[in-house]
């Protein structure tokens, strides 16, 4: 019996929704995303690839594309603030090929967008754009539209990011984004500027993902665009007004911050004419993803928006995408629907979520202020081989290969069989029409 083919509708077309469309489109569905701008294309600076998230991109076979706009950073390096001194190094080139058999990139946001989008397009993924959803019927299941006529789906995927209008549906409530405290200046230099000093050579000549730690505040720089663009995010307690997200920056402010800081670090900053600042945001754990109705499910930032400190947050709305495309290449039968969605919600989430409080939790180690904590936390940078807990949480020989050795794919097929021997926790016996 051939199995059936389903009608998806995404609602937005950024990274996670894009990520879920290819998905679904290669287990042979209809895709129609939902897109509110009037154009494609993403703002922003950079986006690390861990090899969790370029395993899938190698799979759906546009990892060469993705690789073409990328830079591989050769290891994370730890630093102080106040010197810059390398306190610990964790290797990426080639130890992620060779122990995950995937690597790691930065890439420009906007590049990692137009190559989701190629590919979108050429898996034949629908994108109707202007199309600002007002309202979701979740028993048909139907997308209100501004201005447009109403789209009817089988199944509708909510991927319009933090302020997701498909959550409020859900929730039938205003539930706008959570301040965390953090706003973060996003500010690229030339790398040809930056090796007229030559104190800044070495940073500008050796890819790698630097982080200095420093009280209150850490910093996040790596070379982008083949190492002609030098991405740095500066991280530190939100001053911004109340109901103000982004704003232009006070250069002076800005530098008067990290006035103490690493004088290679003050240098770069020193270059910078113009940038804004962002208000760091996010949303409380949500109780479901998926609608009661089996028909609705979020993914991406609109359930588990994330600081960004683990670097993981283009990954996780990646990992929904292939995890939703895993699983409809395995549906046998209409019925099976509600399962699905409850399936990816179940293996996804108890991820997400880690990711998030791990996010969380590496902003206090990142920013422990001077003094006995942060001093026994730099020794064991310095003199200890990682352990379980160990304070670079991009070295726990136990969280590594949990967050790096990932396998969307192999993870929801695994699920997939559980559910068809009749063990998957909060089914119902739908699984008997495959059979």
């Amino acid at each position: 019996m051939p199995k059936p083919k389903f009608h998806v509708v995404i609602v937005g077309a950024g990274l996670g929704g894009l990520a879920a469309s290819i998905g679904i489109r290669r287990a042979g569905h209809k895709v129609t995303i939902l897109e509110q701008a009037s154009q494609l294309g993403e703002i922003g600076a950079g986006v690390q690839i861990p090899p969790n998230s370029s395993r899938i991109l190698r799979r759906w076979g546009i990892l060469p594309a993705i690789e073409s706009h990328s830079t591989a950073p050769q290891d994370i390096k730890i630093r102080s603030y106040r010197d810059g001194q390398v306190l610990q190094t964790q290797p990426l080139l080639p130890y992620c090929k060779e122990i995950y058999g995937a690597p790691y990139l930065v890439i420009h946001r906007a590049d990692f967008h137009a190559v989701l989008v190629e590919a979108a397009r050429k898996e034949d993924v629908q994108i109707q754009l202007g199309s600002t959803v007002t309202k979701i019927d979740f028993a048909t299941p139907r997308v209100h539209i501004r201005d447009k006529p109403s789209v009817d789906a089988d199944i509708v995927i909510g991927a319009d990011g933090l302020k997701s209008i498909c959550r409020e549906e859900m929730l039938g409530k205003k539930d706008p984004p959570h301040l965390t405290g953090d706003l973060a200046y996003r500010i690229t230099v030339k790398a040809e500027d930056m090796r007229k000093h030559k104190d800044l050579v070495e940073l500008a000549d050796n890819p790698a993902v630097n982080i200095w730690m420093g009280p209150n505040s850490h910093v996040v720089s790596y070379l982008l665009k083949g190492g002609g663009l030098y991405n740095i995010v500066l991280a530190c307690p939100d001053n911004l007004p109340e109901l103000v997200n982004t704003a232009k920056a006070d250069l002076q402010e800005m530098r008067d911050f990290f006035e103490n800081w690493d004088p290679q670090l003050k240098l770069i900053i020193g270059m910078v004419q113009e940038t804004s600042k962002w208000r760091l945001q996010n949303s409380h754990e949500m109780y479901r993803w998926s609608h009661p109705s089996g028909k609705f499910a979020l993914m991406g930032d609109a359930c588990h928006a994330t600081l960004p400190y683990l670097a993981q947050g283009a990954a996780m709305a990646v990992e929904d995408g292939a995890v939703l495309g895993a699983l409809f290449s395995q549906i046998a039968h209409p019925s099976q629907l509600k399962d699905l969605l409850l399936i990816y919600e179940r293996i996804r989430k108890q991820r997400t979520t880690k990711v998030v409080t791990g996010s969380t939790h590496a902003r206090d180690i990142y920013h422990c202020p001077d003094g006995d904590v942060q001093q026994e936390r730099d020794r064991q940078f310095r003199e200890e081989e990682p352990f379980e807990g160990f304070p670079n949480r991009f070295s726990d020989p136990v969280f590594q290969p949990w967050l790096y050795g990932y396998d969307a794919y192999a993870e929801a097929e695994e699920a997939w069989a559980t559910y068809l021997r009749g063990r998957f926790p909060g089914t119902t016996t739908r699984f008997r029409a495959s059979l």
